[in-house]
């Protein structure tokens, strides 16, 4: 039987859920190692009033935490490994990144096949493409993308993941719970992720990982809006300034920095509620008249390599 390390940090618990289920069919073929990331100074959920902001900075310049033990022995061999991670800022969560600098995951991905999950509000394209580099880094092989995201329109979900990370709840109350859908991925969308585990499987018995991806987003494992695809682009230089403007006042939880933060949390939100939907616009308008260029970047996000 072969072996496989499942690494994921799910702060809702709802990653736990998808990985559950990609990961389900594959239990006929391989031994499943799961290792769950837990910082030595767990990150609330649901978040506490300025928390939010203060992971802003170090998630965009992907400074790790100081992390609990890991209980997998990287001196394993395994066949596969599988990484579960969050976006946080448009960046890999700040637990995910101190797993891929650290020595154990140095060490368990060199020479490895490695396939990426992700459980998303719906911007990650940009987090992913600095998680592909450091498995290449790292001498991993990607062969596989696995993407669920929450349905709905961006400023819905906006409110809606808001709601749940602030206060909890998924699903609201009273009168907002009928106005406004659940936060997060659909459970059936959940559910149905089991068939990314049968494509999975199904590669492996037949020796074809290089024919992986393509398999998978025929089974519809990765879809990219474009103009959120755009957006990202733009918005992952921004963020760049701003956590290095941050930065310059001190480190995680440090008060000197609350001030900074204050400001780009006033920026942030008038950025969503007041720019966006007029630049949204106007990417729209651009994707449909430079359509070639937009196909060509759809599919190299989509793939791996």
């Amino acid at each position: 039987m072969k072996r496989a390390l499942v690494i994921f940090y799910s702060q809702t618990g709802q990653l736990k859920e998808i990985v559950d289920s990609v990961t389900a069919p594959l239990g006929e073929d391989f031994e499943l190692v799961f290792e769950e990331l837990k910082p030595v100074l767990p990150y609330p959920f649901p978040w506490r009033g300025m928390l939010f902001f203060q992971a802003f900075p170090e998630s965009v310049q992907e400074i790790p935490c100081v992390m609990e033990l890991f209980k997998f022995n990287p001196d394993q061999d395994f066949d596969l490994v599988i990484l579960a991670y969050q976006v946080w800022y448009l960046s890999p969560s700040i637990p995910f990144t101190a797993f891929l600098q650290s020595p154990e995951g140095r060490k368990v991905l060199k020479g490895k096949p490695v396939i990426t999950i992700l459980g998303v509000r719906n911007m990650w394209v940009m987090a992913q493409e600095r998680v592909k580099k450091q498995i290449r880094d790292l001498g991993g092989t990607l062969v596989g993308n696995i993407v669920l995201v929450d349905p709905y329109p961006n400023l819905v979900s906006v409110v809606t993941i808001g709601r749940w990370l602030m206060k909890g709840q998924q699903k609201g109350k009273g009168l907002i719970s009928g106005i406004f859908p659940q936060a997060g991925v659909p459970e059936q969308n959940i559910r149905e992720a089991a068939k990314f585990g049968e494509v999975i499987r199904e590669a492996f018995r037949a020796g074809q990982l290089d024919k992986l991806q393509d398999q998978l987003l025929e089974k519809g494992a990765v879809k990219i809006k474009p103009v959120l695809m755009s957006i990202e682009k733009r918005g992952r230089m921004i963020f760049g300034f701003w956590s290095k403007f941050v930065l310059k006042k001190g480190g995680y939880g440090d008060p000197a920095r609350e001030g900074r933060l204050k400001l780009f949390k006033y920026y942030l939100f008038a950025v969503i509620y007041l720019v966006l939907p007029i630049v949204s616009l106007i990417f729209w308008f651009t994707h449909k008249i430079f359509y070639k260029k937009t196909w060509r970047s759809m599919e190299y996000y989509s793939h791996v390599e």
